[in-house]
């Protein structure tokens, strides 16, 4: 499917050179694989790589004062976002909005593969549990 959504010539890059940054390392183990800033790469976004086995674990109750969108890559999760109740699997992306308290959970079975996107230069973060 082509796709024309705006025209080119409207748009002058910034000057920028394309970069890369090492998110993990596939050899490290446990649930916390890395984390990339947006200043590693010049973007406007922070990374992050999630993943267990484990049923029912994830990450703490936090919140952020930027929105955060989690993309399902394996496996299937229970998101907590505010008063809402979530279930999403491979494939499927979930917003947790600014300054809304977020988790979530593996629910099994097997691995939970996430990629977290903050849509911020720097992880900024409380955990509120």
């Amino acid at each position: 499917m082509a796709r024309r959504d705006f025209d080119p010539s409207t748009t002058k890059p910034d000057g920028r050179a394309a970069r890369t940054a090492r998110l993990f390392n596939p050899e490290v183990e446990g649930p916390w694989r890395g984390s990339l800033p947006g200043d590693a790469l010049g973007g406007a976004v922070t990374v992050l790589a999630y993943g267990n086995e484990t049923p029912g674990q994830g990450p703490r109750l936090h919140v952020h004062p930027y929105d955060e969108t989690f993309l399902v890559i394996m496996g299937r999760a229970r998101f907590f976002v505010g008063d809402q109740v979530i279930e999403a699997g491979a494939g499927e992306a979930v917003l947790g909005p600014a300054g809304v308290p977020h988790r979530f959970e593996n629910l099994g079975p097997g691995r939970l593969q996430t990629i977290d996107i903050h849509h911020s230069r720097q992880w900024i973060q409380t955990d509120l549990d």
